[in-house]
């Protein structure tokens, strides 16, 4: 990250901790009644602030016998995600459909790493601070767009699907080389204050409601736009995980779809666990006005992720062609219904 963003980020008070010193070494297979779960920054992964405050896996593991110990980790870009997967670090990957789609297309045949669950729908947003940039079709070598994983995250692809649909599939990368690596808050940090060489930041809820509260940062590109209402955030695993530990599989399932109808049922109450897990000082108020709209849903259920699927493969960025959306989502007990 530039010296100057970083500077601007310190300034601010928002700083991240990665964690990557767990990540240094893979761990051996474990028996039953363990489970480590990496999450990312933001509102779209408040479906697992919920079951961690409620200690839902626990409940759940209790039901099928077993006492679960449940380990979280925050990193931030999903090849940090998908690296500390594939090396036995974590069970459990929270990472967009960009990371799942590279991941799965990597072990298709050998560690299959696919879906169990959406974390929900939600818009993300192209922000820019640069009053000549109204499309993406305005960014220069001048700008800088702050993503949290180069070319991998689910931000690269979007601003990858936007750009072929803007020039074309053969210049669908046509933009990557303006993006930058930078966590989410320190994106955010950088976009308000300005000054800074990024102009741009293909962000999340809520620190893009955030960074739009300066009036001079605006909206370029709007994934609902794009795509239509989508579930852009996902959970996966790998194949190994899920058959070797069946009773906690189930209970992290069970936990998470009781998160899901916990939080649309009661956004109140969804927004006061974020809060209070993510120790974040979003206001209340503006939190609930955000996901207290039609456009925010809480859901396991995945919708609308087959086209950029499809689209990786046409532009040649995964290998292998998935037939349906359930290629890449485990189908369990109750299988998911969703696109």
């Amino acid at each position: 990250m530039p010296a100057s963003i970083k500077t601007v980020a310190a300034s601010l008070g928002l700083s991240i901790s990665l964690l990557a010193s767990s990540l240094v070494a893979p761990n051996v297979a474990h028996a039953e009644g363990e489970i480590r779960i990496a999450e990312q920054f933001g509102i779209v992964y408040l479906l697992l602030n919920v079951v961690r405050d409620q200690n839902l896996i626990e409940k759940h593991g209790k039901e099928e016998g077993i006492d679960i110990k449940v380990d979280w980790t925050q990193l931030s870009g999903g090849a940090a995600v998908n690296d500390a997967l594939l090396s036995g670090s974590i069970d459990i990957a929270g990472a967009g459909v960009g990371p799942l789609l590279t991941i799965w297309d990597r072990t298709h045949g050998k560690q299959n790493v696919k879906a169990v669950a959406s974390l929900g729908n939600f818009p993300y947003y192209l922000l820019s601070n640069n009053p000549n940039v109204k499309t993406i079709a305005d960014f220069t070598e001048k700008d800088r767009i702050a993503v949290p994983a180069v070319g991998v995250s689910v931000q690269s692809r979007f601003l990858q699907y936007a750009a072929a649909k803007q020039w074309g599939d053969k210049d669908f990368n046509r933009l990557d080389k303006y993006t930058i690596a930078v966590p989410h808050p320190d994106a955010t940090a950088a976009l308000i204050a300005g000054g800074t060489e990024l102009s741009g930041h293909f962000s999340n809820p809520p620190f893009q409601d955030q960074a739009l509260k300066n009036p001079n940062v605006h909206v370029v590109l709007n994934t609902y736009d794009l795509l239509g209402p989508n579930s852009p955030t996902v959970l996966f695993a790998t194949e190994k995980f899920r058959n070797d530990n069946p009773k906690t599989y189930k209970a992290f399932v069970e936990a998470l779809t009781e998160a899901a109808e916990f939080a649309q049922s009661d956004k109140a109450a969804a927004a006061d666990t974020y809060i209070r897990v993510t120790k974040s000082k979003v206001d209340r108020d503006e939190l609930l006005k955000i996901i207290d709209t039609p456009e925010y849903e809480f859901s396991v259920t995945p919708k609308n992720t087959y086209p950029l699927a499809e689209f990786l493969y046409r532009v040649g960025a995964i290998k292998n062609k998935p037939d349906s959306w359930k290629d890449y989502f485990f189908q369990d007990a109750k299988p998911l219904q969703g696109s």
